[in-house]
């Protein structure tokens, strides 16, 4: 498996870990339809929670929220209509990112939300 894919594995696992920490409950990890994936699916109170991740290991190409692109949101949003339309009776939602970077012993976490499209 490629580092990189190590790291976003890794990364995954502990914002799972971090979620729930914080009161989150999960309900899907790595949900997918068709071409579309969430990366984690979680509710905390009355709200649907669609979490994308990022990680890195430096930020030599800047930080992890960086990376994330319109495209990647529009893809969001559009997995976040199929979910619902399979999952209905959610009256909140909301789009979350959170990112993870590695330093030298330890792990710092940013978690943004209300992330509008």
């Amino acid at each position: 498996m490629a580092q990189h894919n190590e790291t976003g594995n890794s990364g995954e696992k502990l914002a799972v870990n971090w979620l729930v920490k914080n009161g989150f409950t999960i309900r899907e990890i790595n949900w997918r339809y068709v071409h579309l994936e969430v990366d984690i699916i979680a509710v905390k109170g009355d709200t649907l929670h669609f979490v994308e991740v990022k990680t890195r290991s430096s930020t030599r190409f800047g930080n992890p929220e960086e990376s994330i692109t319109k495209k990647k949101m529009q893809n969001l949003k559009d997995a976040a209509e199929r979910y619902q339309m399979i999952h209905k009776g959610w009256k909140w939602i909301q789009f979350d990112v959170l990112a993870i970077l590695f330093k030298p012993g330890e792990i710092e976490y940013w978690f943004n939300q209300d992330v509008y499209l």
